[in-house]
């Protein structure tokens, strides 16, 4: 057998040698076929190609980052490191410690992915080790249904050691910033000692694979279109449900759990953490806490994204009335905001610049501020660099990129983010809002309490743009029959009756 003994958590009994005799006998073989490739394997194949493109003669090491300990000896729910899903076409809980190497060769790069195959049945890892024995987590895959899956040459993550001291000293290496198992990391460091004068170079290649996400294939946006549609029928899930989270108190959490059940349904999970914000939580632009109750009268301001299996992710904000109807002043600051965000929208053109799309949408949002007496200044005044003031009740940003992160390529550099181009393919996010916090005395009464916020998936093409999130309604008025069709749906049989 194995001679690789795992090392036991305290609670665990120690293994009889009878044990390890019996455990290892009358299993049945392996399925002998190999599995058919990932969906996104030949997209992922180009991706390296543009990759090794940018770095010829180099080694470039893409980990997918480890397991993280949630409490003592429980792990998080692993999700890879975005570049190298990008690079691999691998999704959902694949491949803890996993490394991509991409090795120079004379007409380019020969990828091979590094990982922990499974282990034998005889081996004390079979049964022993909780994070990667089959009997803990499940079956792992071997060297070469990983190699079908990805459409990349497999190896031992055992062996990567010896191909990473091979040409140390003659060939440059790039390794991507991400936690690497610490015996790999140590064999970098030993392989360059002076960390300092490579971070350089390893903080290009993260930005350099930042910006390989900005424009997505045909693939990627068939799964961004896939993940709002599905992120719409969880909406309606929702929608269904607000009256029992109304009841049950503590709604917000209702409101996240309905969401969440669908989102582990439909793909992998949530894409972040669920914004369930009812009444002046709304106000919180990052409300995650979702603790309160839902009250009949008041708004629930739900940002949230189903993330697919393959880990592409929707982002999209709806604000309800709770009881299905907008009162007057809830009206007038919706109808703002989503003016605002027709602006914004109409704006996301090729062509235009990243940067334009906030412009058009805050101008809205100065405009509508100034006509209800709350600027100080007029909004020309207010939009300038120097000004300001309409930040007081719209302090974020209106758009980021959306991809594999909710957030995509945030280590892409400034010129071609926040000062780029907007180019076909891109997928982008445009969602104004406005906050009105109740301690807020500049502001009316009737104003108090009310945040709103609405946000669509926008992909743009060659002649202007697409809604990828249109699925769900945005006008007031269009929210209103929405909700209540989905009530009169998802009542029972009978429940209008009055016999």
């Amino acid at each position: 057998m194995s001679d690789r003994q795992p090392d036991l958590p305290n609670r665990q009994i120690p293994f009889s040698e009878a044990f390890k005799q019996f455990i290892a006998q009358g299993w049945a073989p392996y399925p002998a076929g190999r599995p058919q490739p990932l969906p996104a394997a030949e997209p992922a194949r180009q991706r390296r190609a543009r990759i090794s493109a940018r770095f010829p003669g180099e080694r470039l090491v893409i980990g997918a980052g480890g397991l993280k300990t949630r409490s003592n000896d429980t792990d998080f729910r692993f999700r890879p490191h975005s570049a190298f899903a990008h690079l691999t076409g691998l999704g959902t809980d694949r491949e803890p410690d996993a490394v991509l190497v991409l090795e120079p060769t004379d007409s380019g790069h020969q990828a091979t992915l590094y990982f922990k195959p499974r282990a034998p049945r005889d081996a004390a890892e079979f049964y022993a080790d909780t994070r990667f024995g089959e009997l803990w987590v499940g079956r792992r895959p071997s060297l070469e249904e990983m190699s079908a899956l990805s459409g990349v040459a497999c190896a031992s993550i055992d062996d990567l050691g010896d191909q990473l001291r091979k040409d140390a000293d003659t060939t440059p290496l790039r390794v991507m910033p991400v936690d690497l198992d610490l015996t790999i990391a140590e064999i970098i460091a030993e392989i360059r000692p002076a960390a300092e004068q490579h971070a350089a170079s390893d903080a290009e290649l993260a930005e350099v694979l930042s910006e390989l996400r900005m424009v997505k294939d045909s693939f990627e946006l068939d799964e961004l279109s896939e993940a709002c549609r599905q992120t719409a029928d969880s909406f309606a899930a929702v929608v269904a449900e607000l009256p029992e989270a109304v009841r049950r108190g503590r709604g917000e959490r209702w409101v996240e759990g309905i969401f969440g059940l669908h989102a582990r349904h439909a793909g992998n999970a949530v894409g972040y953490d669920t914004i369930a914000a009812s009444g002046d939580h709304a106000c919180t632009l990052h409300w995650i806490r979702n603790d309160g109750d839902l009250r009949d009268g008041d708004l629930i301001l739900i940002d949230a994204g189903v993330e697919l299996d393959s880990l592409y992710t929707a982002d999209v904000t709806r604000t309800l009335p709770i009881n299905g109807r907008f009162t007057d002043a809830q009206r007038k600051v919706y109808d703002a905001v989503y003016a605002a965000q027709q602006a914004g929208i109409a704006a996301a053109q090729p062509g235009a610049k990243f940067s334009d799309v906030h412009k058009a949408a805050v101008t809205v949002i100065a405009e509508h501020l100034y006509a209800w007496g709350l600027l100080p200044v007029t909004p020309e005044e207010s939009l300038t660099d120097e000004g300001g003031q309409h930040r007081r009740w719209m302090v974020h940003g209106t758009s980021h990129h959306l991809g594999l992160d909710v957030h995509d390529c945030a280590q892409a550099r400034r010129e071609v983010y926040r000062e780029g181009t907007l180019e076909p393919g891109m997928v982008i996010t445009v969602e104004p809002g406005l906050y009105f916090n109740r301690d807020d005395e500049l502001l009316p009464e009737e104003l108090r309490g009310i945040g709103v916020r609405i946000e669509d998936d926008i992909a743009i093409t060659a002649t202007g743009n697409m809604n990828l999130s249109a699925g769900l309604p945005s006008t007031s008025t269009e929210v209103e029959s929405w909700m209540a069709s989905v009530w009169a749906s998802s009542a029972p049989p009978g429940a209008g009756d009055q016999s």
